[in-house]
């Protein structure tokens, strides 16, 4: 009875060693980016901001305007929710262009390193590749062939 106990840890030892190893060969390579960074360094990021700040100031005007003509609190509340949800839609219609340049830069520059999963820097406390300068200059070299 001792044999077959020693045979069953050995077996159950070379099944955690190949099950770990195993793990040890599929381990992520990590990459970590500053997305407000890229987002702020993005070649089209200053043009687009004064889009949605025109469409926020228009947005504002229209319901400056149909406020003063509304008569109780409710309505003036209603015109109001609907304006700043307008204005919410617009400005995701205008960023939503800069944010899959940006998706297709990081993932340009991970696959050209061999990096199979990116984090927010903020969020991780140790570790990882920086990738946010070369997803900067990825970004610019998109840009110049457009």
């Amino acid at each position: 009875m001792g044999m077959v106990k020693s045979v069953r840890l050995v077996a159950l030892g070379v099944l955690f060693a190949l099950v770990f190893s195993s793990v040890a060969v599929a381990a992520e390579k990590i990459g970590v980016i500053e997305p407000q960074k890229i987002l702020f360094q993005h070649p089209k990021f200053e043009q687009v901001t004064k889009r949605v700040q025109a469409v926020l100031d228009s947005k504002q005007n229209e319901a400056k305007s149909a406020i003063e003509k509304a008569s109780d609190n409710k309505k003036k509340a209603e015109i109001y929710a609907t304006k700043k949800q307008e204005a919410a839609i617009e400005e995701q219609k205008l960023m939503a262009p800069l944010f899959k340049e940006i998706n297709l830069a990081i993932r340009t520059v991970a696959k050209a390193k061999g990096i199979t999963v990116v984090l927010d820097k903020a969020q991780v406390f140790y570790g990882g590749v920086d990738l946010t300068e070369d997803v900067i200059q990825q970004l610019k070299k998109m840009n110049l062939s457009q």
